[in-house]
């Protein structure tokens, strides 16, 4: 069997899983093109100066920039309404902008609807009703290739490597995992899709602080590979350990942007995100 890219060390550019012929580019799926270069501003995908709500409703965010570097971990925390897992969806086209826009590679994809995002190397994974309960783990997995004509078996190998539990039940009805594993199942259905930036919203929740932490160590491993990770989470001083940068969003504005580490050590946001 093939080395697992996920169990190098982090920052390589084995981009074995984000499929390097092109479908998280801008050019068309499976022609060739080469692997996706960051955009001239560092930024591998970014919504700037994002502004906008659900329908005719009111604003939620407000001028809010999110981005992620190309393998690099950036958290979105917050108070509760906050806008996270708004500016979440904004940037994966779930909401209309009423200002700002999105660009991923230096293209603007502001007015991409979310399929044509995934087709183009984005992956989302909401927060509740991520699985099929009456599909099999295999079966999950092989619906996140719904877009890809080549063969999946080795996606589908790396993804058994990264988590182990999901070969022992891949025959397993999903509906019948824990919540933990019900997640694994997400993710790596995600993952399927080979994209070059994952997407998480609040990946860890209802899950045990055990079950949090092997997220999480599978989170970094997943970065390793060069995959960009954009994630929402509650859990905001775990996330901001393992985060290259982070976003505290207040009412949907940007008040704080830092290294996680940064932020981890800023009295003010101790004292008035993540309990003292």
């Amino acid at each position: 069997m093939t080395r697992n890219p996920y169990q190098d060390d982090r920052g390589n550019k084995d981009r074995t899983i984000t499929n390097v012929k092109g479908m998280g580019t801008l050019d068309p799926i499976r022609d060739g093109a080469a692997t996706a270069k960051p955009a001239a501003n560092g930024q591998f995908l970014i919504g700037e100066d994002m502004t906008g709500g659900y329908g005719m409703g009111a604003d939620i965010l407000h001028d809010c920039t999110i981005a992620v570097e190309k393998g690099e971990i950036a958290v979105i925390v917050g108070p509760n309404g906050a806008g996270k897992s708004t500016a979440m969806r904004a940037v994966f086209g779930m909401l209309n902008l009423r200002q700002g826009a999105v660009r991923l590679d230096g293209h603007d994809i502001t007015g991409l609807t979310p399929q044509a995002r995934v087709a183009h190397g984005m992956a989302f994974v909401p927060q509740t009703s991520n699985i099929f309960t009456s599909l099999t783990v295999e079966e999950n997995l092989e619906m996140g290739a719904f877009l890809r004509r080549d063969d999946i078996d080795r996606t589908m190998e790396q993804v058994f490597e990264l988590f182990p539990v999901l070969k022992d039940k891949r025959r397993q009805m999903a509906g019948e995992l824990s919540g933990g594993q019900r997640q694994q199942v997400a993710v790596g259905r995600a993952l399927m899709t080979e994209p070059q930036v994952l997407m998480l919203d609040e990946p860890t929740a209802g899950v045990s602080p055990i079950v949090m932490d092997e997220l999480f160590d599978r989170i970094i491993e997943v970065a390793r590979t060069g995959i960009s990770i954009l994630m929402v989470e509650q859990n905001a001083r775990q996330a901001l350990g393992i985060a290259d940068k982070g976003f505290v969003l207040v009412q949907g504005r940007n008040r704080y942007t830092d290294t996680g580490q940064a932020l981890l050590a800023d009295p003010e946001v101790r004292r008035s995100f993540l309990g003292g």
